[in-house]
């Protein structure tokens, strides 16, 4: 599903982001990136929805070496990847419904379709009733329930977290975690960038920690492992 052959990355500046990274995650695997600020984790995300490039090795989605993609054939890769940031990312002048069905206007999905798969996917999410609300009206966790649904509603492969519980508080953060440990069991790959050691010690999943660009620490049924 995910995997990185001999990845590294060298920014033009000089700094070595990556080292000779190793990896395979499985189709339905849930699991924890983690490390402190300036590891790696932000770069190791822009390789994969291929917003950087490595500067050695060979990157592997669904078996497809998209090292090799074109630029013009990037936006169907990134169609099998939803992405969930920390920061939610909502457009502020469409409502629930509309931010959603916009990640299917995007690749032209039709009125028919995005009429049916909308619905369902807030209704997974539990905003069924907020649909026709703005962001404005939302608490932080509703906010995060709406890119949710929006990174889930093309149905991809794989799907990456970028610190989604950053700005929420514990108890919010937890009903996050509860809708995307339910969207994992339902076949979806879930990578989770997290300083959250609460949650990572908790769920008891892989856990993947980063240092100075290289993988130190790769376990099942892991602990987050830092302080921070």
């Amino acid at each position: 599903m995910i995997e990185m052959k001999n990845v590294s990355k060298k920014y033009i500046n000089g700094v070595q982001a990556l080292t000779n990274i190793n990896l395979k995650i499985e189709k339905g695997d849930f699991a924890f990136l983690v490390g402190p600020s300036g590891a790696g984790k932000s770069t190791f995300i822009k390789l994969m929805l291929k917003e950087e490039e490595p500067s050695e090795g060979m990157i592997y989605l669904d078996n497809k070496d998209i090292t090799k993609l074109s630029r013009r054939k990037t936006p169907f890769l990134r169609r099998n990847i939803g992405v969930i940031f920390q920061d939610f990312r909502l457009l502020p002048n469409k409502t629930v419904f509309e931010n959603v069905a916009f990640a299917m206007e995007i690749i032209e999905s039709s009125s028919k379709e995005i009429r049916r798969q909308v619905p369902m996917v807030l209704g997974m999410v539990g905003l069924s009733e907020r649909a026709n609300q703005y962001p404005h009206q939302l608490s932080g966790g509703e906010k995060q329930r709406v890119s949710i649904a929006r990174a889930i509603v093309n149905n991809p492969s794989i799907l990456i977290a970028d610190e989604p519980t950053g700005n929420l508080d514990p108890e919010t953060a937890w009903e996050i975690m509860k809708v995307l440990r339910q969207i994992n069991r339902r076949g979806t790959t879930i990578l989770m960038v997290t300083h959250a050691k609460d949650i990572v010690d908790v769920m008891q999943q892989r856990v993947i920690a980063l240092e100075k660009g290289r993988i130190i620490r790769d376990e099942q049924r892991g602990a987050y492992g830092y302080e921070d």
